[in-house]
């Protein structure tokens, strides 16, 4: 018998963005003991706000066949979401390199375990019917 992927429910959970956040606010205590340039946590913690900001208007639109247009604009909400953060983390690394390492490095550990934790909880899941 061929093997058919069913496809998973969306989960409706906000278990990842919590991860993340717990990520954004842990480093905050390890900034202040190893020196490290505060301005680069400010920046990754105000661009992660934001980010989860959108997240939520976006999880609240309906996607699917039934909803075409809709899940057009939450996957191209969902792409500007990252690039837009991503420019800017470029953009603060080109003009102060330490603020904007030490931003980025927050910021992409909070969106690993935020996309991990989404994997988990996605394929965690029963497949739909």
């Amino acid at each position: 018998m061929p093997h058919v992927l069913i496809p998973h429910p969306t989960p409706r959970t906000h278990a990842p963005a919590i991860v993340g956040s717990i990520i954004v606010v842990g480093a905050l205590p390890l900034f202040l003991v190893a020196g490290w340039p505060i301005e680069g946590w400010a920046i990754a913690t105000v661009l992660w706000i934001a980010g989860q900001a959108i997240a939520l208007v976006l999880q609240r639109m309906p996607i699917g066949m039934a909803n075409l247009a809709s899940s057009g604009a939450v996957a191209l909400g969902r792409m500007v979401r990252t690039i837009t953060a991503m420019v800017v983390l470029l953009f603060v690394v080109v003009t102060n390199q330490k603020v904007g390492i030490s931003a980025v490095a927050v910021y992409a550990l909070a969106f690993t375990a935020e996309f991990a934790t989404s994997l988990v909880t996605y394929y965690g899941g029963e497949a739909g019917a």
